[in-house]
Formats: structure tokens, C-alpha cells, sequence
């Protein structure tokens, strides 16, 4: 089945005010910038977004958050966005903390249809304030439901046309559970080839997951944070 679409602006069609988002990325490395760029220029509004972070100031989420088109983010790091730290503490924007580890499961359980799962992670801290508890092996555990999305918006290194991804390297990060787990998947990618091209072996999220897929016009390598060593 031909998934391609011809650009973004296809690719998003449908996405509307009020709806959940699950946008892949760890800060800046492997985030869907094409598709984020094109929410803006949507201007679409009242969005709960799930994403392990918001980008930075000038880029990625933070994008979305300048113009006040999210109402709640659902992360686990709050991290190099001031403008997500400022409107969390002023009460702007609503946001739900979580363990990267449960944040990255919740996703992966949606996306396999368990709908909730118990971890110790969390207990004794705000994380499971109105949450049950349950005891297994002398361990007290959590139960965390699972995240699902009206759209699932990831970006790959190579992708076929049957919407086969392979990500690269760390980019691949919380893609391949958000991929699976929205009700629609876009997948946006560097290098779109015809089916049959990827080598079955090392593709990371089949196909049967991704409903639309596009080759991206431009993709900007930016370093959140440039460490260097000193010379000797």
C-alpha cells in the first residue's frame, strides 16, 4: 500500500483544535521540524502534546508555545525552554511530569493495546499522588495508564513508500513507540525510496504502523548543547 503524501501540508490534514499530539524527539535530536513548522502556520490551538521535552526557545515545540497554541504538555523534562518553564510556573500551561522511562512505556503500551501497567517508578513522589498501589515481590508499584494520540507525528532517517522507517543513531529515541502509537502516524524522513528498497533486517518500525509519510524539504542539525574538550 503506497502511504506517500506529497508534502506536509497533506500529511496534516485533519489535525484540528483541541486534539492530542505525540511528537518524537529527545530535545533537539530527531523531531519532526517540517511537521512542527506547519502546526504553526496552522495555528491551531488548545493542543496536548506528548513529548519527552519542548524543544528550545526558537525551535522544535518551543515554536508552539510562543504562539500559545499549547494548553498542556505531557513530558518528562522541562529542560533548555524558558518559555515552557515560564508559562508551567505561571499557571499558563498545564503540565504532567513523568519518569522518562514510564512516559516512553505508556507510549509503547498504547501502542500494543495494554491499556495500563504498574512500575515502581515514581512511588513515594507527587508521581503517584491519586495513582494505585499494588505490591509485588515486597515492592510497591504504580499503575500508569497507557498514552495514545489523534496523531502520532515522527520523523525517520530513511523511510519506503509502504511507510517502512529506519531511524539513525540516538534520532531514533522515542520515535518507534510513538509511531505505534497514534491514530494516525505521520512520518516525515530524510530519504524516501520505493518499496522493497529498505533491507527488511534493519527496519525499525514496519510499515503497518504509519499511515502517511512524506520526504522532508529541509532539515536543520542544530547542537542543543555544545560540549568540547580541551586540547592538550
Amino acid at each position: 500500500m503506497n502511504k506517500e503524501v506529497k508534502d506536509v501540508v497533506a500529511a496534516l490534514e485533519g489535525v484540528q483544535d483541541g486534539m492530542t499530539l505525540m511528537l518524537g524527539g529527545f530535545g533537539l535530536c530527531g523531531i519532526p521540524e517540517n511537521s512542527i513548522a506547519r502546526l504553526v502556520e496552522l495555528g491551531v490551538k488548545d493542543l496536548t502534546c506528548i513529548s519527552n521535552n519542548a524543544g528550545v526557545d526558537d525551535f522544535g515545540l518551543g515554536l508552539l508555545l510562543q504562539k500559545k497554541q499549547i494548553k498542556k504538555m505531557i513530558s518528562s523534562y522541562v529542560g533548555e525552554n524558558e518559555e515552557f518553564e515560564r508559562q508551567m510556573l505561571s499557571g499558563e500551561l498545564e503540565v504532567d511530569l513523568i519518569p522518562q522511562g514510564s512516559l516512553a512505556e505508556r507510549c509503547r503500551a498504547g501502542g500494543a493495546g495494554i491499556p495500563a501497567f504498574y512500575t515502581p517508578a515514581g512511588y513515594g513522589t507527587e508521581v503517584a499522588e491519586g495513582k494505585e498501589i499494588k505490591e509485588f515481590n515486597g515492592k510497591p508499584h504504580i499503575l500508569e495508564s497507557a498514552l495514545t494520540a489523534d496523531f502520532a507525528i515522527v520523523k525517520a532517517w530513511k523511510g519506503d513508500t509502504e511507510g517502512n522507517l529506519i531511524f539513525k543513531a540516538t534520532a531514533r529515541n522515542f520515535n518507534p513507540m510513538m509511531a505505534m502509537a497514534g491514530k494516525i502516524t505521520v512520518a516525515e524522513v530524510e530519504e524516501l525510496v520505493p518499496a522493497g528498497e529498505l533491507d527488511p533486517n534493519f527496519i525499525h518500525t514496519p510499515g503497518i504502523f504509519v499511515q502517511r509519510i512524506f520526504q522532508g524539504e529541509k532539515f536543520e542539525k542544530r547542537i542543543e548543547q555544545r560540549t568540547v574538550r580541551q586540547k592538550n
